[in-house]
């Protein structure tokens, strides 16, 4: 009974609670919450090298972390020298190599990672001696093996095949290039002639000139004291050679006085890559800083209530997501807005940006959504606290940036007190569409002419990955897609050398992932292909087809080859079918002039009789075939064919490369056999 009258108690109490609350009032924001941010120690050693200490005792770990405060450097023809440097550091000492820092590091369940501006390291504190002692070894004499050179430079040039197919990487390019210039280091992209142009005397005269304990900080954090932490530090870093470092200056890169329209091509493109971009001057620390952060999350900063994402995607439907980002830097600050849209709607989502843009200066943001802002801020900031290294971060930054000492510490004083009012100042004063770089990297045919309402003289101007103006030559006005067809006939030995082609072998070799891989490809007339993939002799994969059927054999099992994929078999598996487009019932399209790895191109439309299409680009000089693309439901392939070779008078490019999604793969042909005979066996289902 007595259970029952409290809970009736508590029922009415509810209700009369109930009763009194106004909930269509959302409750006032109470004050900001006081932030005790932990005080990091510091200390410098006599070599300048200064140190700072945040001791935290909950778990047995400790980490070091160095980071060198350089001036960005132009680097020029060898531009990517520094980056290499920083991760090579890693691969070998005058003590050790690569396999034993590899092994030390992992038996003491330790971390090691070097990078151009520094180095991180971090293990239980039992084996801080070790870990110190491993990492000022990499510090104080990194070796630079020239085969790990030679590794990381291949790498990085597989890397730049891909990145040429890839509409962020693009973007990327041309937006350091065009906002920058390439004499300013935030406008230097790799390519393949500065990767190359690197060596091992680049390597060590980075390290030499730049490894110095007078332009670095060495942030300690974990368990340790700073008794501890001065011991280790003069025994370690002691004996680390102080020497005048350069510095660098940089003229701030000229904006844009009107909105820059430019588009950049991505054959077999289905959606565009959008951005809205430009300089800013706003400097770490800057009174404007929270303000402006503020202002950015309201429009774009990365939540699902924020205006360009709400129109984009909620409203509109052209993505599915669309954001914004506004960046201070010691040297030049940015801010871009994007999305990957559908290429139909390319021109009408950079209309809502703009439209979101200027609605940020136009209009007050509401109490609500400002709040909603500052909340979510707020969480972010004091997850952030719960990781120490983030004291120690804020230390480092209030002596590199000369702030106040208590800029953390007030920060969530600062943000709450942020108005609508300061929302639109900050709009006002970094919100400046009229003053962008307007980008959109897709299928250029489909999208330019509607992007030329955004210039105000109407121009708008194509540029490649390297970020240079892609001016074609105009083509004759009577070349047709057959002509340029026929030429690349002629130009691989003309129909009758091609039509006396009845079988043909070719066997190259490959790597995928780091694993060498063999192909052989077999080929006979009408249309019988087979395709074997092998590594270390063993037979990995299979695709053949006889003209009728087709199969597909890996380790996962056998599959028939069926549907479209099937039908698509029956013409792409004959030998030249180019001699017999209008015969087989293609359909040629002239798409215009192009250019591809620096060669002037003729850019063709292909459809095969079951409906797939392709991009073929065809040299303009010489007729060959430079490149295909393709787009299916698991994504874009580009094949690209170099080194023409000719064999019993026709031609074959005897190099190739593919793009697959993100994978990309060189292959090689050593062997190519025309007319040596093809045992049927190798066709059989």
């Amino acid at each position: 009974m007595k259970k029952s009258i409290i809970f009736l108690f508590a029922l009415l109490l509810a209700f009369n609670i109930n009763a009194q609350l106004d909930r269509s009032t959302p409750p006032k924001p109470g004050p900001a919450p006081k932030v005790n941010i932990g005080q990091a120690k510091s200390f410098e050693l006599k070599n300048g090298l200064k140190v700072f200490v945040v001791e935290n005792h909950k778990v047995a770990k400790v980490s070091y972390t160095l980071s060198l405060d350089l001036d960005p450097i132009v680097e020029g023809q060898k531009a990517g020298y520094s980056s290499i440097a920083g991760d090579l550091m890693r691969t070998g000492t005058t003590n050790r190599s690569k396999a034993e820092i590899d092994e030390a590091v992992d038996f003491i369940g330790a971390t090691l990672n070097t990078s151009s501006n520094g180095i991180q390291a971090s293990a239980l504190t039992k084996h801080a001696d070790e870990l110190l002692d491993l990492m000022t070894d990499v510090l104080y004499n990194p070796s630079f093996p020239n085969e790990e050179l030679e590794k990381t430079q291949k790498q990085m040039l597989t890397g730049l095949k891909s990145q040429k197919d890839d509409p962020k990487a693009i973007s990327s390019n041309i937006k350091s290039i065009l906002r920058y210039g390439k004499d300013h280091p935030y406008g230097e992209i790799l390519t393949e002639e500065s990767v190359k142009a690197i060596s091992v005397d680049d390597l060590k005269n980075y390290y030499q000139t730049y490894f110095r304990p007078n332009v670095a900080y060495l942030v300690i954090v974990g368990d340790i004291t700073l008794k501890q932490a001065k011991k280790q530090a003069k025994k370690y870093f002691a004996q680390w050679e102080a020497k005048d470092v350069p510095s660098f200056t940089y003229e701030n890169p000229k904006g844009f006085d009107s909105p820059k329209v430019v588009v950049a091509n991505k054959d077999g493109s289905t959606q565009s890559t959008i951005s809205l971009s430009y300089n800013i001057d706003l400097k770490p620390g800057h009174p404007d800083a929270i303000k402006a952060r503020v202002m950015n999350q309201v429009l774009g900063g990365g939540s699902f209530s924020a205006r360009l994402f709400q129109n984009l995607r909620e409203d509109k439907g052209f993505t599915y997501g669309a954001y914004s980002s506004l960046s201070s830097d010691e040297l030049v600050g940015s801010f871009s807005a994007g999305a990957n849209v559908r290429t139909s709607v390319t021109d009408s989502a950079f209309t809502e940006i703009i439209y979101e843009m200027k609605r940020m200066r136009d209009e007050l943001v509401s109490e609500e959504d400002l709040q909603l802002v500052k909340n979510s801020l707020t969480g972010s900031f004091s997850r952030a606290l719960e990781d120490p290294a983030t004291v120690a971060r804020f230390a480092l930054s209030i002596e590199k940036y000369n702030l106040p000492e208590d800029y953390y510490e007030t920060y969530l004083e600062k943000l709450n007190a942020v108005t609508p009012a300061d929302v639109k100042a900050m709009a006002e004063k970094y919100i400046t569409p009229e003053n962008s770089l307007i980008l959109a990297v897709g299928d250029v045919p489909n999208m330019k002419a509607s992007l030329s309402k955004f210039a105000k003289d109407g121009k708008v101007d194509i540029y490649d990955f390297y970020g240079n103006i892609v001016k074609a030559m105009p083509l004759p006005a009577d070349l047709t897609a057959e002509k340029v067809v026929a030429k690349y006939i002629d130009a691989i030995g003309g129909s009758e050398a091609v039509n006396a082609v009845n079988d043909y072998v070719m066997e190259g070799s490959m790597s995928v992932q780091g694993m060498p891989l063999n192909m052989k490809i077999f080929s006979r007339r009408p249309n019988h292909q087979c395709v074997e993939t092998y590594m270390q002799g063993n037979l990995i994969s299979k695709q053949v087809f006889n003209g009728k059927a087709g199969k597909v054999i890996s380790p996962m099992g056998e599959q028939n080859i069926e549907g479209e994929m099937l039908e698509n078999m029956k013409t792409e598996s004959m030998l030249f079918p180019e001699t017999k487009f209008a015969e087989l019932g293609y359909k040629l399209e002239l798409l215009g002039a192009d250019n591809v790895d620096g060669q002037d191109v003729v850019k063709i439309k292909i459809v095969s009789p079951s409906g797939k299409e392709q991009t073929v680009f065809f040299n303009r000089s010489t007729g060959l075939k430079v490149k295909e693309v393709s787009t299916s439901p698991q994504g874009t392939m580009a094949s690209t064919f170099t080194e023409y070779a000719e064999v019993n008078g026709v031609k074959f490019p005897k190099k190739m490369n593919q793009k697959v999604g993100p994978q990309s793969f060189d292959i090689t042909f050593e062997t190519i056999k025309v007319n040596e005979g093809i045992d049927a066996n190798i066709f059989d289902i």
